[in-house]
């Protein structure tokens, strides 16, 4: 597919894709650092030190804003302006732009760990970040849209890729999800209130942070699997045709499922059952898109054996097909009625972000990082196997154990004596969660350690000489 500049990328603007390439590794640390520490402190609370700033309530959106906006938007900055320039065979639109878009986005990740643990939030799950810093994200994502859009409108291919339908549509919506839920009317430079009210403002939030779950975390990080997953295989996508149904299904169905956050609830009947019934039907193109991933190894099964990035890359597609099988199941009113509010959906969430986002997301770095600094492959390959081993098993730890806590949950909290009086209190509901909640805690260990190894490798591989690795094309 790519002839010209293939092996050193001279007429490309790769430095852009190495800074936050880099950062992404760096960023991914940072975020499930604080994530390990507060699964600590749910088990043991002294944790917090008695200091404000390291509460649980603080360090808890720091940790998902870290993993989503610095980790996977960082990871999805590196990888859409790689693809797009490969895709488009030209080099990246207006690059002081680019390079704002990068400078801008550590500037407000920054200025996140700074303000949230001092305690300036909105309480908007996902969108926590007061209004100054609102506005600079539009600003910077705005940026974004016109690098992006603007190579795909100088491509020097009559073709435009289909992961590049994918970086566009969640560049677009996510513009679109923020400027939106983020309507304030500010009172001071750390506090606001939303201009939305009650139910109306639940609403926006769930549509606004479900979809940051349907085109950030997903349409987005589908536009990496269609790039890197055939690359990686050395095989042509399984079917373009599906690709382009499960383009076109996926974003015509995911922007309605936000009212299954909300059922039992406020919020009007109807619209929690419509939003239940889109949740259902999206498990189609859902599983489109898995399948269409998985299959592209059709003939290339035996790489499985000994290419541990391309493991990476297709574990990440049967958790990409667990989660999206799993969530429509929980948005049924009926499991949801026994799962709301318990540990399955925090479960759920991390089949979603470890399974699915982060380990596309470090299968492709492990493909990108020997292209960009002019290698082979990674400085050791033996370590790469290592990381996948622990990201597995560590995934598995956490989801399992909340599985099981949550679903104990559930029913503890619903179980009722002859009386009519409840069976348990919810301490007790607590205690009988604690070994699970160690569990987890091992879990999120395990896969911290290998973003550890992994930052080793990629440092080893960034100052290795060229000879001292065995010259290997890209696929």
């Amino acid at each position: 597919m790519m002839n010209h500049s293939q092996s050193t990328g001279a007429d490309y603007n790769y430095t852009i894709v190495r800074q936050f390439a880099l950062t992404t590794v760096l960023w991914g640390i940072v975020g499930m650092s604080v994530g390990v520490l507060i699964a600590a402190q749910l088990i043991w609370p002294q944790l917090n030190f008695d200091t404000p700033w390291l509460t649980y309530s603080r360090l808890r959106p720091l940790h998902t804003n870290a993993v989503i906006f610095a980790f996977g938007t960082s990871a999805l900055f590196a990888t859409s302006y790689y693809v797009v320039q490969r895709t488009c065979q030209i080099r990246l639109f207006a690059p002081k732009l680019a390079a704002f878009t990068f400078w801008g986005w550590q500037a407000v990740i920054i200025a996140a760990a700074i303000t949230l643990p001092m305690g300036f939030t909105q309480g908007k799950e996902y969108a926590e970040l007061e209004w100054p810093i609102d506005i600079a994200i539009a600003i910077i994502w705005v940026s974004y849209a016109i690098v992006f859009f603007g190579t795909i409108a100088k491509r020097t291919t009559s073709h435009i890729y289909v992961a590049n339908w994918f970086f566009g549509a969640f560049i677009i919506t996510v513009a679109v999800l923020h400027i939106v839920n983020s309507m304030v009317v500010p009172v001071s430079l750390f506090k606001s209130y939303s201009l939305y009210s009650g139910a109306v403002d639940a609403m926006v939030q769930w549509w606004y942070g479900h979809n940051a779950v349907g085109f950030l975390l997903t349409a987005g990080f589908l536009g990496m699997m269609y790039y890197f997953v055939p690359k990686q295989a050395g095989r042509p996508v399984y079917s373009y045709r599906l690709s382009i149904v499960h383009f076109w299904a996926l974003i015509a169905l995911y922007i309605w499922a936000g009212p299954h956050h909300l059922h039992y609830t406020a919020l009007p009947d109807w619209t929690q059952s419509l939003g239940m019934v889109m949740s259902l039907i999206l498990f189609a193109p859902s599983w489109g898109g898995m399948i269409n991933g998985i299959m592209t190894l059709s003939g290339a099964w035996h790489k499985l054996r000994t290419d541990p990035v391309l493991r990476f890359l297709v574990v990440s597609l049967s958790f990409y097909g667990m989660s999206t099988f799993e969530g429509p199941m929980m948005a049924i009113k009926t499991v949801n009625a026994l799962s709301h509010y318990t540990d399955w959906t925090i479960g759920h969430v991390h089949s979603g972000a470890l399974g699915w986002v982060a380990m596309v997301s470090i299968g492709s770095l492990y493909h990108l990082i020997p292209v960009l600094f002019g290698h082979g492959r990674m400085y050791s390959m033996k370590l790469v196997n290592v990381h996948f081993w622990l990201a597995t098993i560590g995934t598995v730890l956490y989801i399992v154990s909340m599985w099981i806590s949550g679903v104990m949950q559930g029913l503890m909290w619903r179980a009722v004596n002859s009386d009519g009086t409840l069976t348990y209190s919810f301490v007790e509901s607590l205690e009988a969660s604690y070994p699970f909640y160690f569990v987890r805690f091992i879990g999120g260990c395990f896969f911290l350690t290998g973003m550890f190894i992994m930052a080793y490798n990629v440092i080893k591989t960034v100052k290795a000489s060229k000879d001292s690795l065995p010259a290997i094309a890209e696929a």
